[in-house]
């Protein structure tokens, strides 16, 4: 029979998640590539969601957003609350931004515009491992695409002097 029983970690998921994410993000060029790339990452993803047609009239333009902006943040809320609510006031303004867009260039310019971001932030991750030399973390997991902007969030929160 053993005897010795470990202490529960305090450690919750998100810490060891943004650790590890870290560890794979340690060269200052691909963390200045992610930093800017991320956020557009995120972004055009909610414009790609906003350009979606709606079945009906009950809802229109950026349900879809909408939607997968509530699931993401939800899983935020869950990790820390400070990062679910900051990832929530990222939501909203890119929502907002993804409406203004629409009513200034249109829904099939905001579909162009988030299509050449995507590709291009997309190329420029790519480069930053390459310089890193070590391969993204979502090819070791998925839930690291959902990490990625909340590492930047957090390093930007630390900069505030607020804790995650």
């Amino acid at each position: 029979m053993n005897t010795t029983a470990e202490a529960p970690s305090a450690e919750r998921p998100i810490d060891r998640w943004l650790a590890q994410y870290s560890s794979d993000h340690v060269n200052p060029t691909n963390q200045k590539i992610h930093h800017v790339a991320v956020p557009l990452i995120v972004w055009s993803v909610t414009a790609f969601l906003w350009c979606i047609p709606v079945p009906g009239s009950w809802f229109g333009s950026g349900f879809w957003a909408a939607i997968a902006a509530f699931a993401a943040w939800m899983f935020y809320y869950r990790a820390s609350r400070m990062l679910g609510l900051s990832m929530l006031v990222v939501f909203v303004a890119l929502l907002w931004l993804n409406r203004w867009l629409q009513a200034t260039i249109g829904i099939e310019g905001l579909l162009w515009l988030a299509t050449g971001v995507f590709v291009v932030a997309w190329i420029a991750q790519f480069v930053g491992h390459k310089i890193e030399g070590k391969k993204p973390s979502f090819l070791t997991d998925l839930v690291y695409l959902l990490i990625g902007p909340t590492w930047v969030l957090s390093k930007a929160l630390r900069k505030l002097g607020l804790k995650y």
